[in-house]
């Protein structure tokens, strides 16, 4: 079975960890988001994915040099100019002529593929929608049905309290040929708005399956950390991350570590290889990428530090994420869902909110 992931979206809604990296390559608990989707396709018998690639394509090719990740094969289709969620995937599937899996590549789940491709069979559907339900859908595409699955409408991000339900689009479908025939080449085209709404004019084409699995987008920072706090939590299995051993219950390491005698680690917790972490510091509920620096006295709370990452002396990080190679001065502090982009610096003392610091955006 082959697949097509839409991963060709700038992540403008975690900048500045995404002016260097695309989202789908940002890190899990210490595993990159796609390798983690790859992996999540090929236990459900895909064995070939095609990246729908735009932002930053070379930084895939860089990442996966063998093409092949988890027993999967990868192919690379690069939009020439934005085609939207349909004209990517017609894009990418230039040359496939059977059944497809597509979905977003930055949707953390645990889907269980094979019973949605039964549930597309069993109707003998053109395209199946998988549903997960939400408290709030109306930033999403909402998708009533009727008791087969057989969609009635489709309603993209209806106003607050006027929704028609909460079960809504979760990102990933399976598509026969002929929907994919139907999609205009090289054209600027939205699955969402278009192409399954225009479905429904006859009858019996598109399905929609619900489901209670796991599901969540990673696309903001609350949802990021959300996202490493669920996999400590078990959410997606045991171990956070492969090859991971428990220095104690629910703490995490990653190879060999120094933790000083007198820190204290409060699970969960995930450290990286090579980390260094000294007396007096405080880690909770947090990861740590490999060769992170916690220096004496400093804190780390519900946060996310990527590789390289560096608080000195008595510093404090508060459900924020560091970008690989940040640094945060002695006895400042970062809170409250700031991002700290890659390589930039926290000046000591200072004291930052909600905030987002880089350095200066690459141009392109």
């Amino acid at each position: 079975m082959k697949a097509v992931v839409l991963v060709g979206g700038e992540g403008t809604r975690l900048r500045p960890l995404t002016f260097t990296t695309p989202k789908p390559l940002l890190p899990i608990a210490n595993r990159t988001f796609l390798e983690r989707q790859l992996e999540w396709l090929g236990a459900h018998g895909v064995d070939e994915v095609v990246l729908s690639l735009g932002y930053l394509p070379d930084a895939f090719r860089d990442r996966f040099p063998g093409d092949q990740v988890a027993g999967v094969r990868l192919r690379y289709a690069v939009e020439p100019e934005p085609l939207g969620t349909a004209g990517g995937i017609r894009f990418a599937a230039e040359g496939i002529d059977e059944r497809l899996v597509v979905c977003n590549g930055d949707v953390l789940t645990d889907l269980d593929l094979g019973a949605l491709v039964r549930f597309h069979e069993e109707r003998r559907a053109e395209a199946t929608i998988a549903l997960t339900r939400v408290e709030d859908p109306s930033a999403f595409g909402v998708v009533p049905t009727r008791p087969t699955g057989e969609v009635i409408a489709f309603v993209e991000k209806p106003p607050p309290g006027k929704a028609p339900t909460d079960w809504i689009n979760a990102g990933t479908y399976v598509l026969e040929p002929s929907v994919l025939s139907r999609i205009p080449a090289r054209l600027n085209v939205s699955i969402e708005r278009d192409t399954f709404p225009r479905m429904l004019d006859r009858p019996g084409r598109l399905y929609a399956l619900r489901s209670d699995a796991y599901w969540l987008d990673i696309g903001t920072p609350e949802k990021y950390l959300q996202a490493h706090a669920d996999v400590l939590a078990g959410r997606l299995g045991r171990p956070p991350v492969p090859g991971a051993s428990e220095r104690c219950p629910g703490v995490w390491e990653q190879g060999e570590v120094d933790v000083d005698a007198g820190a204290r680690l409060e699970p969960p917790v995930l450290v990286g290889a090579a980390s260094r972490i000294g007396p007096g510091a405080r880690i909770v509920g947090s990861v740590l990428g490999a060769g992170c620096v916690v220096g004496p006295g400093a804190r780390v709370r519900r946060s996310v530090l990527l590789d390289g990452a560096r608080l000195e002396p008595e510093s404090e990080v508060i459900d924020s994420v560091l970008g690989a190679g940040a640094l945060i001065g002695a006895e400042a502090i970062v809170a409250d869902h700031s991002v700290v982009g890659a390589d930039a610096t926290v000046e000591p003392g200072t004291r930052m909110s909600g905030a987002r610091v880089h350095l200066p955006a690459p141009p392109h």
